[in-house]
C-alpha cells in the first residue's frame, strides 16, 4: 500500500498518495472546479503540465499556483473557487 498524506481541501481533510500533485489529489477528492473564470465559469485543468494555468489554487495562503505543477506536502492547505 502507498504511503499517504494528509492535505486540507476546502477545509476538509484527505488522504492522498505520497508524490500525487495538488491537481491529481484534487480530481481524485471530486473537486471538478479549480476556479472561475472572469464570466464566473468553473475551470479546471486542461493540459496537466503547466501551459494553460487553467488549474490556478490557493496552496498555503498564496494564490494563482498551478496546482499541476506542485506535489502535495504533508498538512497542505488547498482552497479553490468553488
Amino acid at each position: 500500500m502507498p504511503e499517504t498524506i494528509a492535505v486540507m481541501v476546502n477545509g476538509i481533510h484527505i488522504a492522498v498518495p505520497l508524490g500525487s500533485t495538488v491537481a491529481a489529489a484534487l480530481l481524485n477528492a471530486g473537486v471538478t472546479a479549480f476556479r472561475r473564470s472572469v464570466r464566473n465559469e468553473a475551470r479546471a485543468p486542461l493540459c496537466g503540465m503547466g501551459i494553460c494555468y487553467e488549474c490556478r489554487v490557493t496552496i498555503d495562503g498564496q494564490g494563482h499556483l498551478r496546482s499541476c505543477m506542485i506535489l502535495c506536502a504533508n498538512g497542505m492547505d488547498v482552497r479553490t473557487d468553488e
